[in-house]
């Protein structure tokens, strides 16, 4: 099979090999997915440079999600899997990620893609959404009419938390740079729009929201974005600890957070287990089903193509969610 294999540490164009390779075979507990499409994320740029946590040792092929039909069983797995069209998070920390042909993954990890979802819809799909509906709903009990502001808004995991805040009736602030971002944010239903460039974000979240402040702050960012998004939490305010894409986890003093009444909150979508995430993620469906949910997709990037998209997103220069097709 066709596979992205990364032999050394460096970036994307440098280390990315196209390989031919063997098909792999499901251990017990795995499946095997024909590849339709893979959603190409930050991670992915961070296992090629090995600074991800998740990096296998020696030779991988990358990609943390996928959309495909269920082609093999290993051991234990429901036969009931067999053939169907499934998203699902891959075996990438084994070192049989997505951007292949054919890719493993976890049984406990694949959900049925329903017929109104495409392909790429679905490749990104599982831990953009997953993560921003624990977030938001689970973790930070979102109401309708408070505000949300989402730093990062324009990247994969902010663009999701930004439709889900709209489709859930806060009203969405969202940060990020430049204008093509900006507009990219408004076409997600975004009501109020920071461009961290030019705009100093508590002030402008605090005129947004008359001098009450935001109640929750979305962020997959960290480092000074997020010291800045503290500023302008509202009494009684959360700020979800979701990533950090700067490099560095948001923090902040204890006494801040004492005397500015807000609380940190960490989120991890992996700490539910199979039960509690089916219902997650029929929650998540309802909204998609009812058309309150956008899309996110923004490219879909040709087999060959994968180390010049992924060096896009070490560049900061792509927006939502890129997608790797298999024709």
């Amino acid at each position: 099979m066709r596979a992205w294999q990364v032999r050394a540490t460096g970036e994307p164009e440098a280390v990315l090999h196209l390989v031919d390779t063997d098909i792999p075979e499901p251990g017990p507990g795995f499946v095997r997915i024909d590849v339709a499409a893979a959603a190409i994320g930050l991670p992915d740029v961070l296992m090629c440079r090995g600074t991800y946590p998740l990096t296998p040792d020696g030779r991988f092929t990358p990609g943390q999600e996928v959309c495909g039909t269920v082609a093999a069983l290993g051991a234990g797995v429901d036969p009931s899997l067999f053939g169907r069209r499934v998203m699902a998070v891959t075996a990438f920390y084994l070192g049989l990620g997505g951007f292949a042909e054919h890719a493993l993954a976890a049984a406990d990890t694949c959900f049925d893609v329903p017929d109104s979802m495409t392909d790429d819809d679905a490749a990104g799909f599982t831990i953009p959404f997953h993560t921003g509906w624990i977030g938001l709903h689970r973790r930070a009990r979102l109401q309708p009419g408070e505000t949300l502001l989402v730093l990062g808004a324009a990247g994969g995991s902010g663009a999701a938390a930004v439709t889900l805040g709209q489709a859930m009736g806060a009203q969405v602030l969202a940060v990020a740079g430049g204008p093509d971002k900006l507009a990219f944010c408004a076409g997600l239903g975004a009501d109020v729009l920071i461009d961290h460039r030019d705009a100093d974000i508590a002030e402008a979240a605090r005129q947004a929201t008359d001098g009450h402040g935001v109640d929750v702050v979305y962020d997959p960012v960290g480092g000074e974005a997020a010291a800045a998004s503290m500023k302008a939490l509202a009494n009684e305010g959360r700020h979800l600890l979701v990533g950090f894409a700067s490099g560095s986890w948001a923090s902040a003093p204890s006494h801040q957070v004492a005397v500015s009444n807000y609380s940190l909150v960490g989120v991890y979508a992996g700490a539910y287990d199979r039960a509690r995430t089916e219902r997650f993620h029929a929650d998540i469906l309802g909204h998609h089903d009812a058309g309150r949910l956008a899309s996110i997709v923004t490219d879909r990037i040709r087999f060959d193509d994968l180390p010049t998209a992924l060096a896009g997103l070490s560049s900061r220069t792509a927006m939502g969610k890129r997608v790797l097709v298999l024709d």
